[in-house]
């Protein structure tokens, strides 16, 4: 059913690139597991026209949903979900040399969009130009990019005044649990952006970071697993512990970065 699908939006005179990411580009998937889809377009494809195909093979639709891409989240007559983002190739392939090529550090999940792009498996490519940024993006990690990633986010973890750690000391002396979560999350944004930086490794999004550290990664702070879930136990059932938690996962980070 999704092969059929593809042939029907590889039709569309708008659609240069069809692409796969997720689990479904690679081994680790199942039966459940969603479909991320990647079009690349030349130019929008009516919502109508998108809706007409999609009733075909989706038993729900959201088309034109805007919330981080442009894209239709629809479930699969068979129960699966799809989600089918419209992108446009230039755009994303000079996002990527911003990272790759350019060295721009970012606040959390840098080398995302460089790892998708790596990482995706292609289905139809109308003129060989995604493979062709495949090619010009696969090259070893940067140690300029390396460098910058580390100190930009080194830094949000802690010794500015705008610091994740300090403002998490803030929220926990006011109790304030909506900010000790808000800004916790971002912290660890940073965190594993360095985390993999310091490994080479492309960053592969949010999902199973933990796990996917500790089968990817040659070098991980001391009781790495064990202080992650520390915090957040303490989170909410102890939070005057939160802050503690956080400058000994920094002090443990730090031996590595230095």
């Amino acid at each position: 059913m999704v092969e059929k699908l593809f042939e029907e939006l590889a039709k569309f005179k708008e659609v240069e690139v069809i692409a796969l990411g997720g689990s479904r580009a690679g081994e680790n998937f199942d039966e459940k597991s969603d479909y991320d889809v990647y079009l690349y377009i030349t130019s929008p494809i009516d919502d109508d026209v998108r809706r007409e195909l999609l009733s075909n093979y989706c038993d729900y639709m959201e088309i034109g949903n805007h919330f981080w891409e442009y894209e239709d989240n629809c479930t699969l007559k068979n129960g699966v979900d799809i989600d089918i983002l419209y992108r446009n190739l230039d755009d994303f392939s000079a996002d990527v040399a911003s990272v790759v090529e350019g060295c721009n550090a970012r606040t959390g999940y840098t080398t995302c969009m460089w790892h998708n792009l790596l990482t995706c498996k292609i289905i139809c490519d109308k003129n060989g130009r995604l493979q062709a940024c495949k090619d010009r993006f696969n090259i070893p990690y940067p140690e300029k990019l390396r460098a910058n990633i580390i100190d930009k986010n080194m830094k949000l973890l802690s010794s500015m005044l705008p610091s994740y750690d300090g403002q998490i000391e803030k929220a926990v002396k006011r109790n304030d649990l909506v900010s000790i979560n808000h800004r916790t999350a971002a912290f660890f944004e940073s965190y594993f952006d360095v985390l993999f930086a310091l490994n080479r490794l492309t960053h592969p999004g949010e999902k199973r970071l933990v796990e996917l550290c500790k089968k990817n990664c040659e070098v991980l702070p001391q009781d790495f697993e064990e202080n992650i879930c520390k915090i957040y136990h303490d989170l909410f059932t102890n939070s005057e512990n939160v802050y503690d938690d956080l400058i000994n996962i920094v002090a443990e980070i730090k031996k590595l970065v230095d």
